[in-house]
């Protein structure tokens, strides 16, 4: 059952790219490379890596998304890799335990869920284009602990306007 739950503002590191349903590796795989830009500069992650969705346009197969790895402080960043905040407020949540490709049912239930509560999200549109003010999976479970796609817990945190 979801939740709603206050976060504050939370620093993050991250990487952004314009992707399709196909090519999100080209985003989510640099989840452990941005681990590991940390761990080379003796930063600890605050929390568990992400995949935000800025914009979605699901005729297109066009999506942006941003993966990123909380931090305690801010740091200093440099190539690809940018410093930003995950906005403070309130969010609709909910853990799925099991294969991220059962993602899609989980936030179909999440969004109906927020309707039925009458809940307005942080979300605008442009023409078929979803703008999201902040939609995160969370990634709890540590793959190099649990290889077990089938055995991973994810949180789907979706601001509220």
């Amino acid at each position: 059952m979801p939740n709603i739950i206050d976060h504050p503002d939370r620093p993050y590191i991250g990487v952004r790219g314009t992707i399709s349903m196909t090519t999100f590796g080209l985003v989510a795989d640099r989840i452990g490379e941005l681990i590991g830009w940390l761990a080379e500069r003796g930063v600890a992650p605050a929390g568990a890596p992400f995949l935000r969705y800025l914009a979605i346009d699901m005729p297109a197969d066009r999506l942006e998304v941003e993966a990123g790895v909380p931090v305690a402080a801010p740091v200093t960043v440099e190539r690809d890799i940018f410093a930003a905040h995950l906005p403070a407020g309130r969010y609709a949540t909910v853990r799925h335990h099991g294969h991220p490709d059962q993602l899609r049912g989980v936030i179909e239930n999440l969004l109906t869920w927020g309707a039925e509560q009458d809940l307005k999200w942080d979300m605008t549109r442009d023409g078929d284009t979803e703008l999201w003010g902040c939609r995160l999976e969370l990634y709890q479970t540590d793959p190099r602990v649990e290889p077990d796609l089938n055995n991973w817990d994810t949180d789907l945190e979706f601001r509220l306007a």
